[in-house]
């Protein structure tokens, strides 16, 4: 799930990535804010709500994540469903993915794009049943999404979009350790849950859904749970962890952790400038979908080739890429750094930029513009990390 203005997602780590007022009460609360002050968090303004960036420490949270487990607030995220005769045409009107692929129980990664290819937002798109889905949306653009959404749907029949935000709390545990963890509490068998799939049960004596999803690239899962049940499904989450070592983590260890599986972040990464093609995220466009907005730029682009590519760097010399950086070749600015930190876990300097497609090899040295140094860099492969299966 960062650059310049309010709609966007924002890197929480970057000091100026605030883009809320920072008087705490006119930023919004999640359900677990309370538990979050009790429990010592470092409490910071994040796409107009109150969040902890970090409770021990990003390094010490993010190390936890990839080698047992953490547990991630996420209840700011945006929920939105959409139900009615012609749910499924309306729902492959605004993503570019498939979703009359997309089995009952199963969800997809997926884009809300422009009329020109680009992000409106990147999301999670689930099918509740065959008339009846849910997308899960960034933060920032919620309400954004929402009346894009609600317009788009109106041209597809019976269908109608309910913001539905308000009904869910949503718990993200994380890491090697989290089925373990999180099977004591559940009659479901969460082994049986596929990568992108979901079920229905309880945990902790709370009605949830559970789904095999996550933005940290291990293994674990996002769990639904309403409001009012969320502190109790929380406590219990850690005290059943509690012998495996597993922590209460913040936004700074999950963009860290983020950029390490090469998980593009919006407004940083992706945005309303950047197509579908040129993020590299190729592979979450239907093709069989005739139905989806900004099909038709995206296809051109498709048969003409792009330009420019958004790349994985990794540093030669010492120095951080941050973001805004900018991308040097021959002492000419070439691209912009776009997400950029020094690993806890590779302990590697890493970030992404978009570069001409005559530079996107892996291998191509470059430079990053340090304050006024230029630094050497190299392409590599993206994910940087990739957990063991």
């Amino acid at each position: 799930m960062t650059v310049a203005n309010a709609s966007h997602e924002r890197n929480p780590n970057d000091p100026n990535a605030s883009n809320a007022p920072n008087e705490p009460n006119l930023l919004r609360k999640t359900p677990l804010n309370a538990r979050h002050h009790a429990s010592g968090a470092r409490m910071v303004p994040f796409a107009g709500w109150e969040m902890p960036l970090e409770y021990a420490g990003i390094t010490s949270e993010h190390m936890a994540v990839r080698t047992r487990a953490g547990l991630f607030d996420v209840s700011h995220m945006g929920e939105v469903e959409i139900a009615g005769r012609d749910a499924l045409a309306a729902v492959q009107r605004i993503v570019c993915s498939d979703p009359a692929q997309l089995r009952v129980g199963h969800a997809q990664y997926t884009g809300l794009l422009t009329p020109d290819g680009t992000f409106l937002d990147d999301l999670i798109v689930y099918r509740l049943a065959p008339t009846h889905f849910l997308l899960v949306v960034n933060a920032s653009n919620a309400e954004k999404d929402y009346a894009w959404i609600s317009e788009q749907v109106k041209a597809a029949g019976d269908a109608v979009a309910v913001d539905s935000s308000s009904r869910y709390a949503l718990l993200a545990l994380q890491g090697p350790a989290a089925l373990d963890v999180l099977q004591p509490l559940t009659g479901v068998e969460l082994a049986a849950i596929p990568a992108f799939g979901f079920a229905y049960g309880e945990v902790a004596g709370a009605r949830a859904t559970i789904a095999r999803t996550g933005y940290t690239g291990e293994d674990g899962f996002e769990i639904f749970v309403p409001p009012n049940m969320a502190d109790r499904v929380w406590q219990a989450i850690l005290e059943s962890g509690r012998s495996a070592g597993v922590v209460a983590a913040g936004l700074g260890a999950r963009d860290t952790l983020r950029l390490e599986a090469g998980m593009r972040l919006f407004g940083n990464d992706i945005d309303e400038s950047t197509t579908v093609l040129e993020a590299g995220l190729g592979w979450i466009v239907g093709w069989t979908n005739e139905r989806f907005i900004g099909r038709d730029p995206l296809l051109r682009q498709k048969e003409q080739g792009v330009t420019r590519r958004l790349v994985g760097l990794e540093m030669i010399d010492p120095g951080i890429a941050r973001h805004g950086y900018r991308v040097l070749q021959d002492g000419r600015p070439v691209g912009v750094v776009t997400s950029g930190t020094q690993t806890p876990y590779l302990k590697k300097a890493i970030g992404m930029a978009y570069v001409p497609v005559a530079l996107a090899r892996s291998g191509t040295e470059i430079a990053i513009d340090i304050r006024g140094r230029a630094a050497r860099a190299r392409v590599v492969p993206m994910p940087f990390y990739k957990r063991r299966t």
